[in-house]
């Protein structure tokens, strides 16, 4: 399914796979380990997590993307999750860790959910518009630190802005 322009209602900046990869290994997620990954559109994330050994639940909003990533990790243990992650986000019961490209617009309401109180969030580590990481301070219990920059041509299409990872641990 191809990416709609900035800035319309689907608009979706593909991850390359090898900057994908990257972020998963720097991420350090562990076999076993639960993780989130947040606007999966077509698995660029799950795939390197997946390998990783984690447990990965895909959370993606398009109903073609959510379609793709069931048939694409179809026996690999991954569950499929068709949600608007800015509106609905349930967050698991038991400690999780989140690897994501999530919608740049979802990053405030985002970031408010899964440091709400009586989450069980162990690190999160976002691809992000790199202006939000830089103004973002995280409070209370929380510590947050800039990751890896990418450059704008790890997207397609590129987007208009720069990325960078924020990296996301209890304090």
């Amino acid at each position: 399914m191809p990416a709609r322009a900035p800035g319309s209602a689907w608009a979706w900046h593909r991850l390359d796979d090898a900057w994908a990869a990257r972020i998963v290994a720097e991420s350090g997620v562990l076999p076993g380990e639960l993780v989130l990954d947040i606007g999966a559109g077509k698995g660029a994330l799950t795939a390197p997590l997946v390998a990783a050994g984690a447990r990965v639940i895909a959370i993606e909003l398009h109903p073609g993307r959510a379609a793709y990533l069931r048939h694409r990790f179809a026996g690999a243990g991954v569950s499929v999750i068709e949600a608007d992650a800015g509106e609905s986000l349930l967050l698991p019961h038991r400690p999780f860790r989140v690897v994501a490209n999530p919608p740049y617009g979802i990053s405030s309401k985002l970031l408010r959910t899964l440091t709400a109180r009586g989450s069980r969030l162990v690190r999160a580590d976002l691809v992000l518009q790199k202006a939000f990481v830089r103004g973002f301070t995280a409070t209370g219990r929380w510590r947050a630190e800039p990751g890896i920059s990418l450059p704008r041509n790890a997207f397609q299409p590129r987007p208009q802005v720069d990325s960078c990872v924020l990296v996301l641990t209890p304090a």
